[in-house]
């Protein structure tokens, strides 16, 4: 359909079908943002005379979901014993870099350095960055490293994509959060990386060092999760006080 057939009816019609197929409001949020800026650069290039006025959905800014501390290592123990052998080395890297589902997939080796305990992640969402890595995950790695066969490019290598890269089989980890005791409904690959950032903020780490470590583009998206779980409110509290 020509985009100055499009009418005020014709988006509210695909917010309805969209948020029925099980599309969360911010996802349609972040699909109307694009088809805005459709309309801002055709009216701007003289395609259209008009634009029909596209309302966003309201979006629920309750509680992020995060696993304890208790919870992440038993996940971990239980990917350990899934037989597809990338689970347990995504699952790790998630929960130790906070690093995205698609970041984590997209590792080439070569962007791996271990001496200086980081990862190159060239197409992250914010832009290119270094994703610093923890002592744990960079020993891991060492060792994991050593089975990979020399010519291989990717991490989570795969023949069967075309990407050569594995490209989320959904399935198993699934069953890994099943059989960790846990909702897989509610924990998703997104859930590893909040609970990363979560914990951060829990133990003490200032907000603009947060964001250098999950890559978020501003700090307002980082603020949020200071909001997570006061535990590390009180403590800091206990600082103030001692100041005095």
């Amino acid at each position: 359909k020509p985009l100055s057939n499009i009418s005020g009816f014709d988006i509210e019609r695909y917010k309805k079908e969209r948020k029925e197929a099980g599309a969360t409001s911010g996802t349609v949020n972040r699909e109307l943002a694009v088809l805005s800026h459709i309309f801002n650069k055709a009216n701007e290039w003289g395609w259209i005379d008009k634009r029909p006025k596209i309302n966003r959905l309201k979006e629920d800014s309750g509680r992020t979901v995060y696993l304890t501390a208790e919870q992440a290592q038993n996940l971990l123990e239980t990917a350990k014993q899934h037989q597809a052998e990338w689970i347990y080395p995504f699952i790790l890297v998630a929960l130790e870099t906070g690093m995205r589902r698609s970041e984590i997939l997209s590792i080439r080796i070569e962007n791996i350095n271990l001496e200086h305990r980081s990862i190159f992640i060239p197409k992250a969402k914010a832009g290119a960055r270094t994703q610093p890595i923890t002592k744990n995950l960079c020993e891991f790695l060492t060792e994991h490293l050593k089975t990979i066969e020399p010519e291989q490019e990717w991490l989570f290598s795969s023949n069967k994509s075309a990407s050569g890269h594995l490209h989320w089989p959904r399935r198993a980890f699934r069953q890994v959060v099943q059989s960790a005791g846990l909702d897989p409904e509610q924990i998703t690959p997104h859930t590893l990386r909040h609970t990363a950032i979560t914990h951060l903020v829990q133990a003490g780490v200032d907000l603009p060092t947060v964001q250098r470590i999950s890559g978020h583009k501003t700090l307002s998206m980082v603020a949020r999760y200071s909001h997570q779980n006061g535990e590390h409110i009180m403590p800091a509290m206990d600082i103030l006080e001692k100041r005095y």
